[in-house]
């Protein structure tokens, strides 16, 4: 029975396969040459939208940490746990920092969330508010939109203020 239906899925798969050739090759809007440029075309408006997505996360994070007054670097101050994925399909990943100083401060911290290769996918920038002097504190930074793969975070800046 079992290669019964082995036999009908690849004859099913097969059939499909040829209709489709034979609908691409006679005609003339849809010919492979113009299929595969339209394929190619439709991979180059998702790269360029993702690259304006990056560009535009990238401006943002620089504005919200443009806006910071008197911060100083606290880049050694941050550490990040694993990326996951929360429930909309955004990646996370939990923002610790620690404070140093002698009274509270706030940490404003860039997020860099990568894929294996090193490839910036987005960045994010949170805020950590009035963690007490000495004392460490934890924030959650989401990703602006749904990133496939695997996901690496890494600090981007960091400022205390």
């Amino acid at each position: 029975m079992a290669g019964y239906r082995t036999r009908w899925r690849g004859a099913v798969a097969l059939t499909a396969g040829v209709a489709l050739l034979g609908l691409t090759g006679c005609s003339g809007d849809n010919s492979p040459s113009s299929v595969a440029g339209k394929a190619a075309s439709a991979a180059a408006s998702i790269g360029a939208q993702a690259t304006g997505a990056i560009a535009s996360a990238t401006a943002e994070a620089g504005r919200r940490l443009d806006e910071v007054k008197n911060g100083v670097d606290a880049k050694d101050a941050v550490k990040l746990g694993t990326p996951a994925t929360d429930s909309a399909g955004r990646s996370t990943v939990e923002v610790t920092v620690d404070n140093s100083a002698g009274s509270a401060r706030s940490f404003a911290v860039q997020v860099e969330f990568k894929d294996k290769g090193g490839n910036l996918l987005d960045t994010v920038v949170v805020t950590v508010s009035d963690v007490p002097a000495g004392k460490s504190a934890t924030a959650t930074a989401r990703s602006n939109r749904d990133l496939s793969g695997g996901v690496r975070a890494d600090v981007g800046a960091a400022l205390r203020y």
